[in-house]
C-alpha cells in the first residue's frame, strides 16, 4: 500500500503501470457494468488508481474508496466543489459514504 502524498502526480508515479490494460469495468451487485474507464489520455491516472485499488482491496468498497480518494489528492477538493467534473472521484465519494460496493474487472489488451 502506498502512502499517498499531497499531489496526484506523485501518487500515480508510485502505482503499477497500465500498459497492458484496455479498460476497467465497474460491475454492480446485479452483474451490470455501471461504468468503464478506458486506457486513453486524460483517463490513465484514474485507470491506474482503480487498477491499484483492485490489486490492493479486490473490490471497490468503502475502505478502497477512502484510500482511492487519498490517492487522488488535490483533485478530491476540486471534485467536491464541482460535482460531475470528475466522475471517477464522484464514484469514490458515493461508495465511501455508504454507496453499494462495486466489482472491479480489469480488461487486458488483447493481442
Amino acid at each position: 500500500m502506498i502512502q499517498p502524498s499531497m499531489t496526484f502526480k506523485d501518487n500515480v508515479q508510485q502505482l503499477p503501470p497500465v500498459d497492458g490494460v484496455q479498460r476497467i469495468d465497474l460491475i454492480d451487485d446485479k452483474g451490470m457494468v455501471v461504468a468503464s474507464i478506458e486506457n486513453q489520455p486524460g483517463k490513465q491516472g484514474s485507470l491506474a488508481v482503480y487498477q491499484y485499488l483492485h490489486q490492493l482491496f479486490g473490490t471497490l468498497d468503502a475502505n478502497a474508496a477512502e484510500h482511492g480518494l487519498a490517492v487522488f489528492a488535490e483533485h478530491m477538493a476540486d471534485a467536491r466543489n464541482r460535482p460531475g467534473a470528475h466522475p471517477n472521484i464522484d464514484r469514490l465519494f458515493a461508495i465511501a459514504t455508504g454507496g453499494t460496493p462495486l466489482r472491479i474487472d480489469i480488461i487486458a489488451i488483447s493481442h
